[in-house]
């Protein structure tokens, strides 16, 4: 059979989640294309990429699976509904909030690992209406194996979350000492910022570049992963993902500190907490491994392997024992009027799997 993927998105990071997923979806010879909810992102595809262009479009594609890495999607489009996730779910929030907060969209979840996936087990037996699977993230594929890129001097990677709250990039103090610390010449310094990130505050890291300090414009952080020893960030999902490699992070004022991380609270301790992460403890790095082991445990580079075999498998599994989804009029409303910027006609029903 040749089936017809969507993979769905809604803001340009799900890019290098999405692409290991096509990659493999065109591997097996099946047919892909990618549909954004968000006019922007519509505007920064690649020319090599099959992009549908309105959700008319998308309508008419009538997909088997819809591969979704974003929160809500257009609950009437065609076909198996499974939720890919735009980021590893760095805490065991509220079960009604983020990474946990049940929508009522999708028919299959894909999980990341133990930490993520025993809460939506419990989730599943609450609301009956979807299925869980664990596969592993597909953005983490071409970081396995895990492999260094040679370098010159021991090199930091900076990022941030986009919540102005927790986010370093709003701290003026921080980039002062950041711009001290790389003008004194020891360390080189690459800085990525989350998308979302206001350009003005994008324009105080461009302003403090230099010799060791250089700002990348770029959703693929894997190459970044790779040239750096350490991670200095905040409370962002890439504090997880940059772990992964078994290297260590400073982060801080991170929301959830825990013995796996070096977090700190104060400006001037930022130096001396580089210095340690560059010659870790061999305790920490124990610690590191035990998180990863529950995180995401697998280091094969095939969840998208896993994921795609597993959307397939329950497109065709006896699903009569779910429940039907909640109404959900508000959400699907809001969906619509997301979708306003498209010409919407009349939606057909989706087609019964």
């Amino acid at each position: 059979m040749n089936y017809r993927f969507l993979i769905y998105i809604s803001y340009t990071y799900a890019f290098p989640i999405g692409e290991p997923l096509e990659k493999e979806i065109k591997k097996r010879g099946y047919e892909v294309k990618w549909f954004a909810d968000e006019p922007e992102t519509q505007k920064k595809f690649s020319k090599d990429k099959a992009v549908l262009k309105d959700i008319q479009e998308a309508i008419a594609y009538n997909p088997h699976i819809i591969l979704s890495i974003t929160n809500s999607i257009a609950d009437f489009l065609p076909g198996l509904k499974v939720q890919v996730f735009h980021g590893i779910a760095p805490s065991k929030r509220n079960f009604k909030k983020g990474h946990f907060r049940i929508r009522g969209f999708f028919d299959l979840y894909s999980t990341q690992g133990p930490f993520t996936t025993q809460p939506f087990k419990k989730l599943q037996k609450e609301h009956q209406h979807f299925e869980v699977v664990e596969t592993g993230w597909p953005k983490l594929d071409p970081l396995f194996p895990l492999e260094e890129i040679p370098r010159e001097k021991p090199t930091i990677l900076i990022s941030s979350t986009f919540s102005k709250k927790l986010s370093l990039a709003y701290n003026d103090e921080v980039i002062d000492e950041i711009k001290r610390i790389s003008e004194i010449g020891k360390w080189e310094f690459k800085v990525v910022l989350h998308p979302k990130i206001p350009q003005e505050r994008v324009q105080k890291f461009e302003d403090i570049q230099g010799e060791n300090l250089a700002y990348y414009d770029t959703t693929d952080l894997i190459p970044l992963f790779r040239e750096s020893d350490v991670l200095f960030a905040d409370s962002t999902s890439v504090v997880t993902e940059f772990l992964l490699q078994e290297k260590p992070v400073v982060t801080f004022r991170n929301t959830q500190p825990g013995p796996h991380l070096i977090n700190i609270t104060e400006v001037a301790d930022i130096e001396k907490a580089l210095e340690n992460a560059l010659d870790p403890d061999v305790s920490l790095l124990e610690k590191i491994q035990e998180f990863n082991a529950n995180m995401h445990p697998y280091k094969d580079g095939k969840s998208s392997e896993r994921l795609i075999d597993a959307s397939i498998k329950f497109l065709h599994a006896d699903k009569s024992h779910l429940k039907p989804k909640p109404l959900n009029l508000i959400r699907k409303l809001k969906v619509r009027n997301n979708l306003a910027f498209y010409p919407l006609k009349t939606y057909r029903k989706p087609p019964t799997y």
